[in-house]
């Protein structure tokens, strides 16, 4: 039996549960866990959509903060960020976690744990970086609009960032590649917002406003460049060109 659900957390959460259901009666071994869109279905195995669940999906949280540790709850948290399907790997790796308890993280010879502590890895160092690497415009001095491309799914984790700094300024970071925004209003709660394909066309507009602290700002990275230090290769290490193309002082450079 497959079990498949959207890319959101409490629905993934969900789909655990009620794996895990199935499976007690069935046997862990004769199941799978996969994200949608499933893009190439299998004509001997059957499929369930699982909607998501609110109750159901505590349940599961409060049975790994419980029974295995808060850290293996991170660890479950960051890997339904990442940008593969790594559903069917955080069901083994609670198989096992659920056994052992919180020694879960330490038996890196099991391929579904090592798997978890590379994804937990990739996002936290995705978040890390675009805390440092992201850029905004400001439309009228009223509100400040950034546009990333991640590969994992970061932007909310990012924007706690932001808002810890900027709790009375409007901002809105939007991730172009799944097409949301978080919105966050002056002095107000963070929300997501999907946006229309017309609307995200419409916002990527900002990034052509240019005025003079965009200008300043370029001048600055380059004024501070030393020609004998030049290091393009380590340069790329440190800001991998993926993570540039929404970055100002990189944007229309010649």
């Amino acid at each position: 039996m497959v079990f498949t659900c959207e890319p959101d957390f409490e629905a993934m959460l969900t789909c655990i549960y009620d794996a895990w259901e199935w499976a007690i009666k069935n046997g862990h071994d004769n199941v799978q866990l996969k994200l949608e869109p499933v893009l190439q279905n299998s004509l001997f195995e059957s499929y369930r959509h699982v909607e998501r669940d609110s109750e159901k999906a505590e349940k599961v949280a409060r049975s790994i903060r419980r029974k295995i540790s808060i850290q293996a709850y991170h660890c479950v948290y960051y890997a339904c960020l990442f940008f593969d399907d790594v559903l069917d790997i955080i069901y083994r790796y609670l198989r096992i976690g659920f056994k052992v308890g919180a020694r879960v993280d330490q038996m890196l010879t099991e391929p579904s744990v090592m798997r978890m502590m590379e994804a937990r890895r990739k996002v936290g160092n995705e978040i890390h970086y675009f805390r440092e690497f992201l850029r905004f415009h400001s439309l009228s001095d009223k509100i400040y609009i950034s546009h990333f491309e991640p590969k994992c799914n970061v932007a909310y984790q990012v924007a706690v960032h932001f808002a810890d700094r900027m709790p009375s300024e409007h901002f809105m970071i939007i991730d172009d590649n799944r097409q949301f925004a978080v919105v966050h209003p002056a002095d107000g709660e963070m929300y997501i917002q999907n946006l229309t394909k017309e609307q995200l066309e419409s916002l990527m507009k900002s990034e052509e406003y240019q005025d003079e602290f965009t200008e300043l700002w370029k001048l600055f990275f380059h004024t501070i460049s030393i020609k004998e230090r030049e290091n393009y290769q380590c340069q790329r290490n440190m800001m991998p060109l993926w993570m540039r193309k929404h970055v100002t002082e990189f944007r229309d450079n010649k």
